[in-house]
């Protein structure tokens, strides 16, 4: 077996399960097995034994970062975690507490629609972690109703008027789609698939991290793999998400895939390379080592692109 595989499989149970069902194509009884045990052991038991009395992580669904109930959750959600029962009762929590008048998940106490970044990530995990349809609904209407002109997205269209969509609020939105998509939801799809299109549009024109008008990187940190991604946009995270929409292989992500490549070290694994400050539950991995995560997840797009 290659040795970079052989050193995944001896990661946490969930890079396990990850390695098995993405790289290896694994039977459905072994896949089964190995995700039931995301729950009882290493990292998924880990972030589950976090959860409070109150029903959330943290103070609850938005305090603090990155140990509240809506990080936690996303983080639950790239293990792949099977949906148990209290990532469900803290989703309905949520659902039932912090709907705004407008349908969108309100991060804030303040009076005011809930933040379009968040929104997509909380569709994400929502959509994942097998939340009943309708009450997803509210939350797709208020993300279509704030598509950009440039077919993309930005949270601080609400906030200053900005005209331009962001790469960060356009990734985690086209991932809440997707993992929509994923989970077989039918509601307002047409619309959702012309989104989807038009938004990764707009993430090719810049060629996933590069001015449209001047061809120059729009922000370094953009080059440099993390893990967990947050709320943050980085190359790695969108190559995958390409590559797990199953996109057909185009030439404006070949700047983006040449730098992926330029990272690997001689060992074949990749690093993590940037950290987002706050408080974190405990440290999956540390900055400047190599990463199982970036390591797993480099090697399906590269399996996704040849």
């Amino acid at each position: 077996m290659n040795p970079t595989i052989e050193w995944l499989l001896q990661g946490d149970i969930s890079i396990q399960y990850l390695t098995n069902k993405y790289l290896l194509n694994e039977e459905k009884n072994k896949l089964e097995n190995l995700r039931k045990r995301i729950a009882t052991e290493g990292w998924g038991k880990a972030f589950l034994d976090q959860r409070k009395e109150s029903g959330h992580w943290g103070v609850d669904f938005y305090l603090p970062k990155w140990i509240n109930s809506h990080y936690t959750l996303l983080d639950l959600r790239y293990l792949e975690i099977e949906p148990v029962a209290p990532i469900q009762e803290t989703i309905q929590r949520i659902l039932e507490n912090c709907k705004h008048s407008d349908g969108s998940i309100n991060e804030s106490r303040a009076p005011r629609s809930g933040d379009i970044c968040v929104n997509g990530m909380f569709l994400n995990y929502a959509a994942f972690f097998a939340t009943p349809e309708k009450e997803l609904k509210s939350v797709v209407d208020f993300l279509l109703d704030n598509t950009m002109p440039d077919g993309g997205f930005n949270c601080e269209a609400q906030r200053s008027g900005s005209v331009h969509s962001s790469m960060h609020t356009t990734i985690s939105v086209l991932e809440g789609i997707w993992e929509f998509f994923k989970s077989g939801y039918q509601y307002r799809r047409q619309e959702l698939v012309k989104a989807k299109k038009d938004a990764e549009e707009f993430l090719l024109m810049h060629r996933l991290f590069k001015s449209d008008k001047t061809g120059e990187i729009i922000d370094k940190k953009w080059t440099m793999l993390s893990f967990p991604s947050r709320w943050r946009y980085d190359i790695l995270r969108t190559l995958l998400y390409f590559a797990d929409t199953g996109a057909p292989y185009n030439p404006r992500m070949d700047d983006a895939i040449q730098i992926l490549l330029t990272k690997r070290r001689k060992d074949g694994t990749w690093p993590v390379q940037a950290k987002h400050s706050g408080k974190v539950h405990f440290d999956m991995e540390k900055p400047g080592e190599p990463s199982r995560f970036n390591t797993l997840r480099a090697l399906r797009v590269l399996q996704a692109v040849g």
